[in-house]
């Protein structure tokens, strides 16, 4: 009897440690792969790029007339307002000009003055052969053959005669008013280009470069660009603007009137700028779009020329659902898979996408929240296969932006 028992003992030993070493087999066989948990996040798209601050606008403010500089009121750095008086030339021309255009304008006004009196004259002759006239044929058809036939025609040929005179005096007071307004075109011309012989700032702004100095010849703007010579350079810095070469992935998402973050490294600082306008044209050379960002500069802390990163916001997704991008196999292409682990096997899934982001995709498509899906390296995995899931290491994250 004893006999018995310890052979049933042993049995029972034998029969364990055989089953214990099946399982630790098993175990051994199963791939164990990291997964993460399907769920809602806030997804954010931003495109970093580096661009160069500009001038919101420059230009070299050129003379329109030629003439030496008589005095230069700014130099680099100045700040002006608009029309504020930057230089002003030493024209002698012109000034002749001015004189004789308004001795043109004197003479024309006396000669209306001549012109209206010959106008009244002639209205008066006109008025008196036209009734002279009329009484010698009123008397010639009342008492017939009393005044002679020629008499009358006398009388009818003086009243046309003045009748003329009036309408050529009035013809020349026409022709005198007209000389006037003649005079008065070439005064207002000459006092416009004498106008210009004092330079004006076309915008408020800071003076970036001088090139002329008192006594300085400058040619009129007109000229050709190898004799005319600039008188300042000018330029807008209270508003600056970013020219971004957006990619054309992304140009779907550039608006209007959006609103950026501008990291100025050089100082510290984030600003807030905003999209203000975009060429509507990808260049071929680079497959790129240009953006315009407009960044206030009210303290003129930013000065042309320095970097800054902009950070354009394309897209933003409240509580969708999301996985790691690195769950997903054919990101890009016409089919999007990821290894869904439900009961200890992978079953392979078909998924449509959404937004991309650096580290997470929307699934529009494919998966349920909750499911489980294989993150990291998929070689070696196939649809039906049996793993050991252990959660990921970034799996406690419920967002991502």
């Amino acid at each position: 009897m004893k006999h018995v028992r310890h052979t049933l003992w042993l049995s029972i030993i034998a029969l364990s440690l055989t089953a214990c070493r099946q399982s630790k087999q098993q175990s051994a066989v199963l791939t164990t792969v990291p997964v993460a948990t399907v769920g809602p996040a806030t997804l954010e798209n931003d495109l970093i790029l580096t661009a160069e601050f500009h001038p919101f606008q420059e230009v070299d403010v050129m003379a329109k007339v030629a003439g030496y500089v008589k005095q230069i009121n700014v130099d680099i750095g100045d700040h002006v307002r608009t029309n504020a008086v930057l230089a002003t030339l030493e024209v002698p021309e012109i000034r002749d000009d001015v004189a004789r255009a308004k001795a043109g304008v004197a003479a024309a006004e006396a000669a209306i003055v001549t012109a209206h009196a010959s106008v009244q004259r002639a209205e008066a002759g006109a008025n008196i052969a036209s009734l002279s006239f009329q009484r010698i044929q009123d008397v010639a058809k009342r008492d017939k053959g009393l005044v002679p036939r020629q008499d009358i025609d006398v009388a009818q040929s003086r009243s046309l005669e003045a009748t003329a005179q009036l309408a050529s005096a009035n013809s020349e007071l026409k022709a005198a008013q007209e000389r006037k307004a003649e005079a008065d075109s070439e005064y207002a011309r000459a006092q416009t280009m004498m106008q210009y012989a004092t330079i004006r700032a076309p915008f408020t702004g800071v003076v970036t470069k001088r090139y002329a100095n008192t006594g300085s010849m400058i040619q009129a703007g007109i000229s050709s660009q190898t004799q005319s010579m600039p008188v300042v350079s000018l330029a807008q810095n209270d508003l600056l603007r970013l020219i971004l070469p957006v990619p054309v992935a992304d140009v779907a998402g550039i608006r209007d009137g959006e609103s950026v973050d501008v990291d100025v490294v050089s100082l510290g600082k984030t600003l807030k700028g905003k999209v203000t306008r975009y060429s509507n044209s990808v260049q071929m050379s680079t497959r790129t779009m240009d953006t315009e960002v407009d960044v206030s500069n009210p303290d003129n802390l930013l000065l042309p020329g320095m970097y800054a990163e902009v950070h354009l916001h394309l897209a933003n997704r409240h509580n969708v659902l999301s996985v790691p991008i690195d769950a997903v196999d054919g990101l890009g292409t016409s089919v999007q898979q990821v290894y869904v682990v439900r009961n200890g096997v992978i079953h392979l899934a078909t998924i449509t996408v959404g937004l991309q982001t650096p580290t997470h995709v929307e699934i529009l498509s494919g998966v349920r929240a909750g499911d489980k899906v294989v993150v990291g390296r998929h070689t070696g995995l196939s649809d039906g296969q049996q793993v050991d899931a252990q959660p990921a290491a970034y799996e406690s994250s419920t967002s991502q932006s």
